[in-house]
């Protein structure tokens, strides 16, 4: 009984002394200005620097797009379950963010000169006024997972869209209404904003425990 009563002791005092080193190592990542050296000649630890590229400013695909546009630089994160491992923010560079919605026509269920039609159709409504824009991709549009939301397709950056998208968004400006030919489709698309700076990469040091 006594045996199991040390087990145990000594298993709880190793679990806390674990935990105390992972806080001073966050703790002197928060502060030193070498934490490569630090992690390198200090801790012996493995570690990897990853270049994260972030899409859109309001979805993320996963936990590091996420740290790239939301954490602080300098900051120290983590460790998660499942992922046993730190991350700090080494540094954030800016690249241009664009706002639209759109409707998709598919061309695979209209044919090309009814889809033409249509699009001039719907941008004629939209533009007397007789319809808005988050009605008619309420309607017609083939994307579900914009639709529902007016056609809003959120912020995103330049270079994330298919290419025929990208170039004819950024010759455009706000309050703009046209379409675009895809292989998707032909993209009814207005911009809803002026374009904006924002985090575009960001540079993540990632210390694995």
């Amino acid at each position: 009984m006594k045996k199991i009563i040390v087990i145990a002791v000594l298993l709880m005092a190793g679990k806390i002394a674990f935990s105390q080193s992972v806080a001073e190592m966050k703790r002197v990542l928060d502060t030193t200005h070498d934490p490569i050296g630090y992690v390198k000649y200090r801790l012996k630890k493995k570690y990897k620097i990853d270049t994260v590229a972030i899409m859109s400013s309001s979805s993320f695909l996963g936990l590091p797009d996420s740290l790239a546009y939301k954490g602080k630089i300098g900051k120290v994160y983590g460790p998660w379950k499942g992922a046993n491992y730190l991350i700090k923010v080494l540094a954030k560079v800016p690249n241009t963010y664009y706002h639209v919605s759109h409707i998709l026509l598919d061309t695979v269920l209209f044919k090309k000169n009814f889809a033409d039609s249509l699009s001039t159709s719907i941008i004629n409504r939209i533009q007397a006024g007789t319809s808005t824009f988050a009605d008619m991709a309420a309607t017609y549009s083939a994307d579900r997972a914009s639709s529902g939301n007016g056609g809003d397709l959120g912020w995103f950056v330049r270079g994330a869209m298919l290419q025929q998208l990208d170039e004819a968004i950024a010759a455009h400006k706000k309050g703009d209404i046209f379409k675009v030919w895809t292989p998707a489709g032909l993209h009814i698309v207005t911009i809803k904003d002026n374009p904006k700076k924002d985090v575009g990469f960001a540079l993540l040091l990632r210390v694995i425990l």
